[in-house]
């Protein structure tokens, strides 16, 4: 591409997931361009991206950010809005929440990649904000609030004019929400990192932040239940609760480095996902080390396990249908090299072509229209 000013754009950097994963590879194929972001916690991402210019919001200064940043949900439109990108030829935003609300200059091009529409106010909403789990005083703010984060969320879904899903599920969530079409391009794993190895295979793993929609309760109490061991990996607002109702043969690992996560993909038996993901890296992970997945199959898990090759799929987010398909499961040999062929068709390098192919497409319909 020809010499043009380009801006980057990711919701908020306070940890490093598959979200930031991908991100990093806008940044590896726009070396120069300016990060913007509403706000980033310092140290939390790879040195590449902490040497780089990132432009934060007002909310990067509000009190108790780090453990409260969920609470100034409301200001996140505007804060998104506030970012000055008048000056920049093409804007590439990487969106779950607002940052795909921005405002480009009128001739600009804007190309968003959606990990999910706003979560907690379309499909998650219930996971979140349902019966008992809200207190007196939030039943009364958080549906006004979630109202108009929709309304926002539809409005501004127009200021882009490309969108880029991260999985089929998005995709239609994208036209269902926003009546917009979106083209697929996958995330990707890192397949060199993770590989096979022997291991004892004697637990089940779930990988994952420990918040409502993930369901990680349905697993916590099947296993509790049957007595089958299972490590848990993550951290989130869902801990105390889970803890609370686990039995012993469920271990809370908490956040563990690359190396551990490695050794724990290692030794599992299958990872486990019992609730709707957008995509899903960790499944893509397991995969890349040979091991089977165990999903509900809705969302990414589609895309990504082959159900009877490389794992199962069961059909509704419920301790049965978890116990049931460890009955399966158990009956089944899987094949592991088979298990991580299918995670080499998500390797960094087809996302970071196609990717770049993408966005050359689109630069050049952009540039042929104005």
């Amino acid at each position: 591409m020809e010499s043009i000013k380009v801006a980057l754009i990711h919701d908020w950097f306070p940890v490093r997931r598959g979200g930031e994963k991908v991100f990093e590879v806008f940044a590896e194929l726009f070396p120069e361009a300016p990060i913007y972001s509403l706000f980033h916690f310092p140290g939390s991402q790879t040195p590449e991206i902490e040497q780089r210019t990132i432009h934060t919001s007002f909310i990067q200064r509000l009190p108790f950010l780090r453990s409260k940043f969920r609470h100034y949900l409301p200001l996140f439109p505007l804060a998104a809005e506030l970012f000055d990108l008048q000056e920049y030829d093409l804007i590439l935003s990487s969106s779950h929440c607002v940052a795909k609300g921005v405002i480009p200059r009128p001739d600009a091009l804007h190309i968003s990649y959606i990990h999910s529409p706003v979560r907690y106010a379309w499909n998650q909403y219930f996971a979140y904000f349902g019966p008992g789990r809200l207190g007196v005083f939030s039943r009364l703010l958080i549906p006004p609030v979630i109202h108009y984060i929709r309304m926002w969320d539809v409005t501004s879904s127009h200021r882009a004019d490309y969108f880029i899903a991260n999985s089929g599920a998005v995709a239609r969530r994208i036209k269902r929400y926003w009546g917009r079409p979106a083209e697929v391009v996958y995330p990707f794993v890192d397949t060199d990192f993770f590989r096979p190895e022997g291991g004892e295979r004697d637990y089940f793993l779930i990988v994952s932040a420990l918040v409502p929609y993930k369901r990680i309760d349905l697993a916590v109490r099947a296993f509790s239940r049957r007595g089958i061991p299972l490590k848990i990996v993550g951290q989130g607002p869902e801990y105390k609760k889970l803890r609370k109702m686990a039995s012993s043969v469920v271990e809370f690992c908490g956040p563990v480095g690359d190396e551990e996560l490695l050794s724990l993909y290692r030794g599992a038996r299958a990872l486990l996902l019992p609730g709707e993901e957008d995509f899903g890296i960790t499944p893509l992970e397991a995969q890349a080390c040979g091991v089977p997945v165990i999903a509900y199959g809705r969302g990414g898990a589609l895309d990504t396990v082959i159900h009877g090759e490389t794992g199962l799929l069961f059909d509704e987010p419920s301790e049965k249908a978890i116990l049931g398909a460890l009955d399966n499961f158990s009956r089944i040999t899987f094949n592991k090299q088979t298990i991580r062929g299918n995670a080499l068709a998500f390797s960094r390098e087809i996302f970071k072509t196609r990717l770049q192919k993408t966005i050359a497409e689109k630069w050049q319909r952009h540039k042929g229209s104005t």
